[in-house]
């Protein structure tokens, strides 16, 4: 029951999702497989990026966290 509704829908996604490649292509003059393999490279460096970004905030909380402490009371100086 699930292959009659999953099959379908999946030729269906590949079809457009693999059209949209080629007529872009088309209008730069390229080859769609040259566009495909340049979104698959973009999405691994926006990931580097993000992930990269976050390990740096992370450090820098980090450092102010040891820099700076809180004081509960006058009697911690």
């Amino acid at each position: 029951m699930h292959k009659e509704i999953i099959i379908p829908l999946k030729y269906f996604f590949e079809k457009h999702g693999f059209d949209v490649s080629t007529r872009f292509g088309d209008k730069l003059g390229m080859d769609a497989s040259s566009i495909r393999l340049f979104f698959i490279y973009l999405s691994f460096v926006t990931f580097g990026v993000s992930t990269g970004l976050y390990l740096i905030l992370a450090f820098m909380l980090r450092m102010k966290d040891l820099v700076i402490t809180k004081r509960s009371s006058v009697f911690d100086l």
